[in-house]
């Protein structure tokens, strides 16, 4: 039985993500590539560890025991690259940030880029969640630093202020409820939304806030970006729920007006989540130090 590096990163892509096709993305490798690896790990094995579904993939016990020994080992080996980094001329390596949308969006650009300036070595893998999920992923290991709405418990992981921002509810100039100072989000579920894609951390949460509601939310156009939500709205498309920030920006150049959300979840303050400080590599340390020093 023989698992190389890239067969245990792959299959950790695939676990975390649920999916051999989205395994095999964060992994930079061809869907057949991947699924051969992943057939080829189980024959060598001789037992399967992955349980297949029309919706996605999950471990098998065994699936779940590898898992943890290719965390433990891909670990290693950066920690062996970090340690090596050094006699090359500076820190190397990759630190795993996983994100809230707020966070990803409106505040971690201008942190990272220039964190990245300063450590040409050392690159970011970013990836978006919604906050219950990254303190989970961070508690086991998945991620090196997560960023989280502060309304989520974090439980043992150490934490630290990041930044504070809000949720507003964005309408044209011209909209009806354009004039209102504060609204409540089950006001205005009868109104046609526009939104980020589904998949997206912070689409997947106001759905849910719908749904305690008993209300669907009704996404008449999904797009990228908060800016190109904007947009949309401006032009009469429907209605979005976007951070403040991005609509003091945005507004600069389009026709748009915020409005408060009622709900205390709109209020959001950003706070950065960590296991174990002192056992996190050098230059992961170093970027927590950075965001502290950026919230400061």
């Amino acid at each position: 039985m023989r698992f190389d590096l890239i067969d245990l990163s792959l299959f950790r892509h695939v676990v975390e993500a649920g999916s051999i096709t989205h395994g095999a993305g964060r992994a930079h490798l061809a869907l057949a590539a991947a699924s051969t690896r992943i057939r080829n790990m189980e024959d060598a094995l001789g037992a399967q560890l992955l349980v297949r579904a029309r919706h996605g993939v999950t471990p098998t016990q065994a699936g779940r025991t590898l898992l943890q020994h290719a965390r433990t080992m891909l670990e290693q080996a950066e920690r062996l690259r970090e340690d090596l980094g050094a006699y090359a001329g500076g820190l190397a390596g990759q630190v795993r940030v996983l994100s809230n949308t707020n966070a990803l969006t409106e505040f971690l650009p201008e942190a990272l880029s220039a964190f990245l300036a300063a450590h040409p070595n050392v690159s970011v893998d970013l990836e978006e969640r919604l906050s219950d999920e990254i303190v989970g992923l961070i508690a086991e290991g998945v991620g090196d630093i997560g960023i989280v709405a502060g309304t989520v418990d974090a439980g043992r992981l150490t934490t630290y202020p990041f930044r504070s921002d809000r949720f507003v509810l964005v309408v044209a100039k011209d909209h009806p409820l354009a004039s209102r100072p504060k609204v409540g989000f089950a006001e205005v579920l009868d109104l046609d939304f526009v939104g980020l894609d589904r998949a997206s951390a912070i689409q997947r949460f106001l759905g849910s806030k719908a749904a305690l509601i008993g209300r669907p939310l009704k996404l008449r156009v999904q797009l990228r970006s908060f800016d190109a939500v904007c947009r949309m709205v401006e032009c009469n498309v429907g209605v979005g729920v976007v951070p403040a920030s991005t609509v003091r920006r945005a507004a600069k150049s389009m026709a748009i007006e915020a409005i408060d959300l009622a709900d205390p979840w709109a209020l959001r303050d950003l706070t950065i989540c960590i296991r174990d400080f002192a056992a996190l590599p050098p230059y992961a340390r170093q970027l927590v130090e950075h965001m502290r020093a950026a919230a400061n």
